[in-house]
């Protein structure tokens, strides 16, 4: 069954800000996972599920109300390359479906009266290449490929019935509109959110091109960025309710820069809580923090919303 209770994810957006979590990778670092796999925090649906749990509860007791899943990375290919088969990658993907679930029990059973949303996280077809690629796009593959990769673990997260499907991290147009029709074979609600830089795709598509991806599609309930530059996310809020008239979503990373060759952060971090109350008053409705954003800014944000 489905994890939350009451309004869905859309109604309470209708009604005002909602809070996501914030990132789920250096969570776990914090908590002492090594995550130099190239699996990254997905090889803990295997070997560590209750470091997942955790972290979701820490986001959790920071005032979250959505928990995305720690599928990002976790794909039948990325797995069967490790020697995981087809039917142990589905269990593992609904394993994230419902560790995070348990998480949403626990603060519910705190707090009888407490709405949480569970968010399987899509990730881009580069996040599997574990090389930087989710920040280029342009992978040489047509929408229909893009599809025929996505849909597997798409249905298999969706069988887990999570409350929304979070199709997140887009670099492209082609790779959006790849995801959003096979989300919508589901029947699930989804949200969709690029990753940009230079008011532009990292594609280096006008975010108008990209956001109308959105436009006139009854399943995406919210329509915006992730894991980008603070700096970028107003006017990508801005630009994506006036193309869409959906509310927006918004968690940029913490401004600092990822070295794929490298495999670790650059930079120092940029990102300032109080800059939601921007992101609100231009449309945003799903706000909270991506990579290197970790609960204490996610308690930050939970104290503005309030306000």
């Amino acid at each position: 069954m489905a994890v939350s209770t009451g309004r869905t994810l859309a109604e309470a957006l209708a009604e005002g800000p909602v809070l996501l979590d914030g990132g789920l990778s250096n969570q776990l670092e914090a908590q002492g996972c090594d995550l130099s796999d190239a699996l990254w925090s997905a090889r803990l649906l295997a070997d560590a599920p209750e470091q997942i749990e955790a972290a979701h509860l820490a986001y959790l007791r920071s005032g979250a109300q959505v928990l995305i899943t720690a599928s990002y990375q976790a794909t039948f290919e990325g797995f069967g390359r490790h020697g995981i088969g087809p039917e142990r990658t589905g269990a593992l993907l609904a394993r994230s479906v419902e560790l995070a679930r348990r998480a949403a029990g626990a603060a519910r059973r705190a707090d009888p009266g407490r709405e949480v949303w569970v968010a399987a996280s899509v990730g881009p077809y580069g996040a599997m290449l574990a090389d930087g690629s989710e920040y280029r796009g342009r992978y040489g593959l047509t929408v229909r490929e893009l599809e025929r990769f996505h849909r597997p673990r798409m249905a298999a997260l969706a069988e887990a019935e999570p409350d929304v499907l979070a199709l997140e991290t887009v670099p492209d147009v082609d790779e959006a509109e790849a995801v959003v029709r096979v989300a919508e074979e589901t029947g699930l609600p989804v949200w969709l959110s690029y990753s940009v830089a230079g008011g532009r795709t990292r594609a280096g598509q006008p975010l108008e091109e990209a956001f109308a991806v959105a436009a006139g599609r009854e399943a995406v309930v919210a329509v915006g960025v992730n894991c980008c530059d603070p700096a970028e996310a107003e006017e990508a809020v801005r630009v994506a309710v006036a193309v869409t008239g959906k509310p927006a979503v918004v968690y940029p990373n913490s401004g600092e820069g990822w070295d794929a060759g490298g495999r670790g952060w650059t930079g120092r971090s940029t990102f300032d809580p109080g800059r939601v109350r921007a992101w609100t008053g231009a449309g945003a409705r799903l706000v909270g923090g991506c990579c290197r954003v970790g609960p204490d800014r996610i308690k930050e944000l939970a104290g503005l919303l309030e306000r």
